[in-house]
């Protein structure tokens, strides 16, 4: 990787933050399956708030990753989908979770092995 100033490692780092926030990746992995509601993801995202669930996506949209449609219908519907831009972290995003499976257990194992020697 190239060297980078200052402000590309601030504007980078910036941009990790938005993408690694608790439920980020975990609404963005439901999305890449396709169009979904407001409940259809808090549903699909098991434990999530209702304000954090809003809060992430309008910082999904706000940072080009999912697109938000008010659908004309009674009641009013609202559904996000993944954009392109956020289509393109797709690839990324399976190997990092892809990650997380493979070595789910290697890394609970080492969590358990640091609190013992802290306790």
């Amino acid at each position: 990787m190239a060297a980078s100033s200052p402000k590309d490692i601030e504007l980078n780092r910036r941009i990790l933050d938005e993408i690694t926030s608790k439920w980020t990746l975990l609404v963005v992995n439901c999305l890449c399956d396709g169009p979904m509601r407001f409940n259809a993801l808090r549903r699909a995202n098991e434990g999530i708030t209702q304000k954090a669930l809003t809060q992430c996506l309008r910082r999904l949209e706000a940072n080009g990753l999912i697109t938000r449609s008010v659908v004309s219908t009674a009641p009013v519907a609202v559904v996000y989908e993944i954009s392109p831009l956020g289509r393109s972290l797709e690839p990324h995003l399976q190997a990092i979770l892809g990650w997380v499976e493979r070595h789910r257990s290697d890394v609970m194992a080492a969590q358990d092995a640091f609190r013992l020697r802290s306790d």
